[in-house]
């Protein structure tokens, strides 16, 4: 993140916002500033993609779902916002830490897993005594569109993106990777929660896309994997996307119906 912050006082806070006397290496300084840009660079990421999915990706006949809640984009957003509002200060005490060098990220690139650990924290958090204190405001959503991707409690959150910020602490990593990480994992996010089953035929049963996560928000006990299926299987949480079933252009939304009306 110090690429960002040294770009952010170069050209938006000083000499317009800081005092003289606070230096660019200012402890406070260097907090208010990643705290803003943090913050903003995630709303943004979240709105921004987040409303280009919901209107040219996510398939809008979802909505008809019988479990789709009342107002639930409006609810999705503004949950989603808080969210990214309180996590940041966790988030941004752990940039703040690698920024003045007590991690292993590096600008070299000749200096030369997460999907597990997710996996686990997610699944954790299904457990009957942490599920309904923090994991249950974001399946509040059964049917999601790419606004739920962050509509979750703030630890909730913050517990999942953790193996992102702590792996740079053990092992090296360059900045510019880091970077993107972060940015690819809110996009990524997102497009998990679109209702796009697109995936190419030869990848349904490695990548955890779309129509695998709607099944976990309809059937709560499958596929918790972040990017692939592989933890799944291991751990005995994988099921086939009941969406790429279908026969027929709406067949999917019909037995999606159909079998969410069998779990009430």
């Amino acid at each position: 993140m110090d690429h960002v912050l040294n770009i952010a006082d170069k050209y938006i806070f000083s000499p317009y916002v800081y005092p003289a006397s606070w230096p660019e290496d200012c402890a406070l300084r260097q907090i208010i500033s990643l705290w803003v840009v943090t913050n903003l660079g995630a709303e943004l990421i979240y709105l921004g993609f987040g409303a280009l999915n919901f209107y040219y990706v996510f398939d809008h006949k979802l909505m008809k779902h019988p479990y789709f809640v009342k107002n639930q984009v409006k609810r999705e957003i503004q949950l989603g916002t808080a969210s990214i509002f309180w996590m940041s200060f966790p988030t941004v005490a752990l940039f703040f830490w690698e920024v003045r060098g007590h991690s292993k990220l590096y600008d070299n690139i000749s200096d030369s897993s997460l999907d597990m650990c997710i996996y686990w924290i997610h699944r954790c958090m299904h457990h009957k005594n942490i599920y309904k204190h923090l994991h249950k405001q974001h399946h509040i959503f059964k049917v999601p569109t790419p606004f739920a991707s962050h509509a979750f409690h703030p630890l909730d959150g913050f517990l999942q993106s953790l193996p992102y910020h702590v792996y740079p602490f053990i092992f090296p990593l360059h900045k510019v990777v880091y970077l993107s990480l972060f940015v690819f994992v809110n996009i990524w996010t997102i497009s998990i929660h679109d209702g796009d089953y697109r995936i190419p035929g030869p990848l349904i049963c490695l990548i955890n896309g779309a129509a695998h996560h709607v099944d976990h928000h309809l059937y709560f006990n499958y596929n918790y994997g972040q990017y692939f299926t592989l933890w799944d299987r291991l751990g005995g949480s994988y099921r086939y996307p009941s969406a790429l079933l279908r026969k027929g252009p709406h067949d999917h939304i019909r037995k999606l119906m159909a079998e969410a009306a069998e779990t009430k």
